[in-house]
């Protein structure tokens, strides 16, 4: 694959504190509006925490029979375990499992072997096996949910790192993944800087203006706020930064 330039500290700092609403408002300001994965949720709500990298990709393909068999896992080029040991650390592997619910995309040994690896996490419109296992591991996993049968029962891994489809989304390689307690969301590598610039402001903002809503302001002149209220702004913003 192509590296890719890594994300600037600052940005990677700011991404993984905002949030995943911030993040699709200013993709929405931008004209992008299907960017949020569906069904997609952090298999560990309590304690999974901010997900941040880029994208590296698994595309699954139906299964057929003459072709799903065990035999197949052992094969150092099949797709799945192929994807495993070559994404690199500090990526999200994003799997596209079609949405399909009945067959796992993952189990607790491979989880392990990404986390051992560095990975970042993973992401996939499918469900996963072993989720108590996975989930004590401390490693990030967003999926729609539980199911025990293997991945072969439905999945037959077609290829890696290529323009993918998740959750409803598009998924480029090198896109930036994010993923909170929401959800996920894909924000194009090319803007990730910028979103992230204007996501911290969007959040500072909203802090402010949550003050006011607490002291009893209206919506009307405050959200969205009027020119006098970013006026205000302005000012309660320098003065925090004394």
């Amino acid at each position: 694959m192509n590296e890719l330039s890594p994300l600037s500290d600052v940005t990677l700092r700011v991404l993984e504190q905002v949030s995943t609403a911030t993040l699709t408002t200013q993709l929405y300001k931008r004209g992008l509006r299907n960017v949020w994965m569906q069904g997609v949720a952090p298999l560990d709500r309590v304690t999974t925490s901010h997900l941040v990298g880029p994208a590296f990709t698994l595309r699954n393909i139906p299964a057929r029979e003459d072709l799903a068999t065990i035999e197949t896992l052992g094969d150092p080029e099949f797709p799945q375990r192929k994807a495993i040991e070559t994404v690199p650390p500090g990526y999200v592997l994003v799997q596209d499992c079609r949405g399909e619910r009945n067959g796992a995309s993952i189990g607790s040994i491979l989880a392990t072997r990404l986390k051992v690896r560095g990975v970042a996490g993973l992401v996939s419109d499918g469900p996963v096996r072993d989720c108590s296992v996975i989930a004590a591991l401390g490693f990030p996993v967003f999926c729609s949910g539980a199911s025990a049968p293997l991945n072969l029962i439905k999945h037959h891994p077609a290829d890696i790192n290529l323009p993918i489809g998740c959750g409803g989304v598009a998924v480029f390689p090198g896109d930036i993944i994010v993923g909170d307690g929401d959800g996920v969301v894909v924000v194009p590598r090319h803007l990730a800087d910028e979103i992230a610039n204007d996501a911290a402001e969007q959040e500072h903002l909203e802090d402010f203006l949550i003050t006011l809503v607490q002291d009893g302001a209206p919506l009307l002149g405050t959200y969205p706020p009027s020119e006098e209220t970013k006026a205000a702004y302005r000012a309660w913003k320098q003065k925090a930064a004394r």
